[in-house]
C-alpha cells in the first residue's frame, strides 16, 4: 500500500505498536491502584527465570524447551504449595 510516499507501512506498524503499549502501560498503572500487590514467592522467581532463560535460548531448541518446561514445572509445583498453605 504506497500512501503517496509520506508514510511507510513500517512506520504504520510502530506507530500502532506505540499506542498499542500506551494503552497497557496506563490499565495496569490503573489496575494496579485498586489491588493489593501480592509477593513473589522464591520459587516462582525461580520459574520465571527458567522462562526467561527459554526464550533467551530459544535459538537451540532443546535447550529452550526444556528450561521453559522446568519453569513451568516450578511455577506448578509454587502453586501447589500455595493452594495447601491457604
Amino acid at each position: 500500500m504506497n500512501l503517496g510516499g509520506i508514510v511507510n507501512p513500517s512506520q504504520i506498524y510502530i506507530a500502532a505498536s506505540i499506542v498499542v503499549l500506551a494503552v497497557i502501560a496506563a490499565l495496569f498503572f490503573l489496575a494496579k491502584k485498586n489491588t493489593k500487590r501480592k509477593k513473589l514467592t522464591p520459587l516462582a522467581g525461580l520459574a520465571f527465570g527458567f522462562m526467561l532463560a527459554g526464550i533467551i535460548f530459544g535459538d537451540d531448541r532443546l535447550l529452550g524447551y526444556s528450561l521453559m518446561g522446568v519453569g513451568v514445572i516450578l511455577a506448578i509445583f509454587d502453586m501447589k504449595t500455595k493452594m495447601r498453605s491457604k
